[in-house]
């Protein structure tokens, strides 16, 4: 099927706007260590599940030890640094503007599938990533005026004519002090952390997923023939999953979170929230995800599959009755723009 890895991503998108609210919700329970290895415990048992109905075996098969090396790295940066900076930004400045962030994944992928992969981008493929991007980017920051005004706990808008972001902030940072030196209309009062995590978050998806492109790769090879073959992305990821449980479960046992993790349990709406971003991410968005970049270029699938700040608009509206302003709305239609531009 033509543009199968496109549509692909676009699926992906969606599962993840899904994840990533139930995500943040539970984090906000039980915090985002305790969120991190239950859902990698619950995808484990689902993907498990799948393979063992497809394939005859509850873990994945038919892979040699390049597939395993591949696919273990692609877990530890991937799931262990990547999303746990990610969840912990959910946590310091929302899901919302995390997303946001996370569209720095794409660069990161073209520029590590340059590396590890000899990949090449078209110039048409540039210009879609770039249209994307910026519309993605003024889709969700806000051109405000001199005067800051609260909006509740969400964000608060300020600054001349330059597009900012500003949360609520009681003292002024030194990252503030720096930006204002460097242009006094610009205001980013986006915690430093949950920026850098936001952003630790965006390497740890691109890089993780060139690491997967890699270790599948290999696993086609080794599974040739077999009933494997055809599930190659569920099995890879489940072998992420195992890394990214070891490496979770490792992170515990030092920091001593045995009662956090106990109590974890206790909540029943965490962990029922917990359990359904793990069917959205870990199961259905990143298995999806691995099987995308099977039918595409690696930048152009992380590219459409980082239009989830915009997808995330929807239930913003609907659930938390937030309104879209036309700079938005443009945001949203440049977006759809820059994608449509890789069908080119």
């Amino acid at each position: 099927m033509h543009f199968l890895g496109e549509i692909i991503s676009i699926a992906v998108a969606v599962s993840w706007t899904l994840s990533a609210l139930f995500f943040e919700y539970a984090g906000k329970k039980i915090g985002s260590l305790i969120v991190n290895i239950l859902r990698l415990i619950f995808a484990f048992f689902l993907l498990g599940s799948l393979l063992f109905f497809t394939t005859g075996s509850f873990i994945p098969q038919n892979a040699d030890a390049d597939t395993w090396i591949w696919m273990i790295l692609s877990g530890l940066v991937g799931f262990v640094f990547g999303d746990l900076c990610l969840f912990y930004s959910y946590l310091l400045i929302t899901a919302r503007f995390s997303q946001l962030l996370m569209t720095l994944a794409p660069p990161f992928a073209a520029l590590f599938g340059w590396l590890l992969l000899g990949e090449t981008l078209s110039p048409m493929g540039f210009v879609g990533m770039a249209v994307t991007l910026v519309g993605i980017a003024i889709s969700v920051l806000k051109r405000g005026s001199n005067t800051a005004a609260s909006v509740g706990e969400e964000t608060l808008v300020a600054g001349g004519s330059n597009l900012i972001v500003v949360t609520r902030c009681e003292k002024e940072s030194i990252t503030r002090r720096v930006i204002s030196k460097l242009s006094p209309n610009l205001r980013l009062h986006l915690p430093l952390k949950g920026l850098l995590l936001g952003i630790g978050g965006a390497l740890g998806q691109g890089l993780g997923i060139v690491l997967s492109k890699q270790g599948m790769n290999y696993y086609s090879i080794a599974a040739k023939g077999t009933d494997v073959a055809g599930y190659i992305p569920f099995a890879a990821t489940q072998m992420r999953i195992i890394t990214g449980i070891i490496g979770f479960a490792l992170i515990i046992l030092f920091t001593r979170r045995f009662r956090d993790f106990k109590d974890g349990f206790k909540n029943r709406k965490a962990v029922s929230a917990t359990f359904a971003g793990s069917i959205f991410g870990p199961f259905v968005g990143v298995s999806l995800s691995l099987m995308a970049i099977q039918h595409t270029n690696t930048a152009v699938a992380s590219t459409i599959m980082a239009t989830t700040p915009i997808i995330i608009l929807i239930p913003y509206i609907l659930l938390y009755k937030k309104k879209i302003t036309f700079v938005e709305l443009i945001g949203a239609i440049l977006s759809v723009v820059g994608v449509s531009l890789f069908f080119l």
